[in-house]
C-alpha cells in the first residue's frame, strides 16, 4: 500500500504548505539521526529519510496531487499505471547499475523519468549513472537539478548536485547547492568538507590571478 505522507508527518490532508514545513522542522529536530542514542541507527536514518521525502512530496503541488490520487482514490488509473511502469524501469536500472552495466542502467532510468517525471529518486539515479559516463556530464547535471527541484530539502540530492556541478566546472552553482545542503543537514561532515574544499580552491584561484600582469604590486 502507498505510504500516506500526511500520517507520517502527523498533519491533516488540508494542511497548508507552511504548516507542513513547520511540522517537518519540529520532527526533524526530534528525529535527526545524529541525536539518536539507541542501537538501531539504520532505523533512525531510514525514519529521517522518510520524513524528508514526505515534506518534499507534500510541498510540491504536482507531487502532492499525484500522492493524493494514489492514496485516496482509485478512480484514475493512468497516473498509477505510469507510476508502476516507472518503478519497473527503476528496478531494472538499479540491477544493471549494480552489475556495472552503466549503459543499460542509464537507459532504464531515463525511461523511468519519462514515465514519471515526478519521481525524484529516478532522476537522482539517472544523474549518478550519467556522472560515471565521460560524455554524459551535462545530462548528469540536468538530472540532479530535476531531482533537487522535486525535493528541494533533500540534503543527499543537494550534496550530489554540488558535487556534480563542481565536477562539471560549475563552481558557483556547486557552492550554492552545498550551502543549501548544509542548511538541512548541518552536522554532515562530508558536506562541510566539500564546501570548504570548494571555497579553498576558489580562493587559491583568485590569489593566483593576482600574480598576473606586468605591473602588479609586490
Amino acid at each position: 500500500m502507498k505510504v500516506n505522507y500526511y500520517e507520517i508527518l502527523g498533519v491533516e490532508r488540508s494542511a497548508s504548505e507552511q504548516e507542513i514545513r513547520d511540522r517537518f522542522r519540529q520532527l526533524a529536530r526530534d528525529n535527526h539521526p545524529d541525536r539518536y542514542r539507541g542501537t538501531d541507527k539504520a532505523g533512525a536514518e531510514k525514519k529521517f529519510q522518510t520524513l524528508t521525502e514526505a515534506v518534499n512530496v507534500l510541498t510540491n503541488p504536482a507531487r502532492r496531487k499525484q500522492h493524493d490520487s494514489e492514496v485516496f482514490t482509485a478512480q484514475s488509473k493512468s497516473p498509477t499505471d505510469f507510476t508502476q511502469v516507472a518503478k519497473i524501469y527503476t528496478a531494472k536500472g538499479v540491477k544493471a547499475y549494480k552489475e556495472g552495466d552503466l549503459k543499460t542502467a542509464y537507459e532504464n532510468f531515463d525511461m523511468a523519468v519519462k514515465h514519471n517525471a515526478n519521481d525524484a529518486k529516478a532522476h537522482h539515479y539517472l544523474a549518478v549513472t550519467a556522472s560515471r559516463m565521460p560524455s554524459m556530464m551535462r545530462q548528469a547535471v540536468q538530472a540532479i537539478e530535476a531531482a533537487v527541484k522535486l525535493e528541494p530539502m533533500n540534503p543527499q540530492f543537494l550534496k550530489d548536485a554540488g558535487m556534480l556541478s563542481r565536477k562539471a566546472g560549475l563552481t558557483a552553482k556547486a557552492e550554492r547547492f552545498l550551502e543549501e545542503a548544509l542548511k538541512w543537514d548541518r552536522d554532515n561532515v562530508e558536506i562541510q568538507s566539500a564546501l570548504a574544499e570548494l571555497r579553498q580552491s576558489r580562493g587559491d584561484a583568485k590569489d593566483a590571478g593576482k600574480g598576473f600582469g606586468l605591473f602588479r604590486k609586490s
